[in-house]
């Protein structure tokens, strides 16, 4: 599977936090329901692995991820729960090449023209750009895309429905993570109809960008 183009496809995805791994197969058939059949479910969470399980498991289709992925033994229970993708805040060499070894692809964070550089030298292309906001976003994203024509970037961090259409305009811009669609509170309370509704709202928002 291209992740690259699946990505750029969907234009957003949803960044998922969930304590809960049982609430997971809700959230999955939310997302599902919304048009949106992926999620970046992030191991800031004990149950991110378990969640991951759950997903895939019920919605095969879904093109699931793990985030925050920062050590060689989380992209092990990320791989092992059948994430499709890994992603990461900052370029770890040690955990993008183990994961490479096991034949998943991983999307590690940068933010400057080093953290790029360090990224193709083991001849990665798409990359996440984060804090995009904190970091300078579209403007930032810009500069540090000029020199380096052939990178994918994923912005994630401060992305709005207010702010992903300037984003998506950048030429390097593949996709948004967005957390925004799947806020905690939601799925604490489990008001998966609210996310769906959230989920069908950007979709149609981004369907024309």
């Amino acid at each position: 599977m291209d992740i690259t183009s699946k990505l750029s496809e969907y234009k957003v995805i949803p960044v998922v936090t969930i304590k809960d791994p049982s609430k997971a197969v809700a959230l999955a058939k939310a997302l599902v329901d919304g048009g949106l059949p992926t999620a970046e479910v992030t191991f800031r969470t004990a149950g991110a692995a378990e969640s991951i399980k759950a997903m895939t498991e019920a919605y095969p289709e879904m093109l699931v991820g793990a985030g925050t992925v920062l050590t060689v033994e989380q992209a092990d229970e990320a791989i092992d729960a059948g994430a499709k993708f890994l992603v990461a805040p900052g370029f770890n060499r040690e955990v993008v090449e183990h994961s490479l070894k096991r034949g998943v692809p991983m999307i590690p964070g940068v933010c400057t023209p080093t953290e790029i550089e360090a990224a193709l030298s083991i001849g990665l292309t798409t990359l996440k750009f984060f804090p995009a906001e904190a970091a300078g976003g579209v403007k930032m994203i810009k500069a540090v895309s000029a020199p380096y024509g052939m990178i994918k970037i994923m912005p994630t961090g401060g992305i709005s429905p207010e702010n992903i259409g300037s984003y998506l305009s950048c030429k390097s811009v593949i996709c948004c993570g967005g957390s925004w669609l799947t806020p905690s509170d939601l799925i604490e309370n489990n008001d998966f109809d609210k996310i769906t509704e959230i989920v069908k709202e950007a979709v149609t928002l981004v369907k024309n960008l």
